[in-house]
């Protein structure tokens, strides 16, 4: 069976810049490009998954999103259809939560459409949401250091839940390898 990689994009993939609408502003977190290649390289499917309630608030436009989601994946040297599938949930967080992180539904939707084994997926972040979106869906959950603090409710959750905390996510991704 096929594995997922699902990753958070602010604060995993790059800085978190609280609500990102310009695309110009996009810098990127050291080691993150070759990590997703040598991801790829293990056999492991990326997706993109990343709560953008900047849109359900009306700050931006999901085609703003779009536009700095291109950008970074130019940046990175990407092609542009490098996810295999992209989640950016728009929800405004006092709506019902379909597909914002914690909601396991778009992992859980990936799982059934590109036949993944959901216990050998990841989804890895930088926040406490990312983790329970993990164990919500049955995935490896995988805390980086690159964006929001390791706080002590975050370690005492990847303890409890056996996830693992690494610096970035080419510490992540040479885990990995090792494994």
């Amino acid at each position: 069976m096929k594995r997922g990689l699902f990753l958070d994009r602010d604060g995993t993939l790059i800085p978190d810049y609280h609500y990102l609408s310009d695309p110009r502003r996009i810098e990127l977190i050291p080691g993150v490009a070759d990590a997703l290649a040598k991801a790829c390289s293990l056999g492991y499917l990326p997706f993109l998954f990343s709560n953008q309630s900047g849109v359900g608030r009306g700050f931006f436009t999901l085609e703003t999103v779009h536009a700095c989601n291109l950008r970074m994946l130019e940046l990175f040297g990407l092609p542009a259809d490098f996810f295999v599938d992209v989640c950016l949930a728009t929800e405004h967080p006092d709506d019902e939560h379909v597909y914002r992180k914690p909601s396991p539904r778009f992992i859980l939707e990936m799982v059934e459409k590109h036949n993944l084994e959901v216990s050998s997926s990841y989804m890895v972040g930088d926040k406490l949401l990312d983790l329970e979106t993990a164990a919500s869906a049955g995935a490896r959950g995988a805390f980086v250091k690159t964006g929001k603090p390791f706080t002590e409710e975050v370690r005492f959750y990847t303890e409890e839940k056996n996830m693992g905390v690494f610096d970035d996510l080419a510490a992540f991704v040479d885990h990995l390898e090792k494994q």
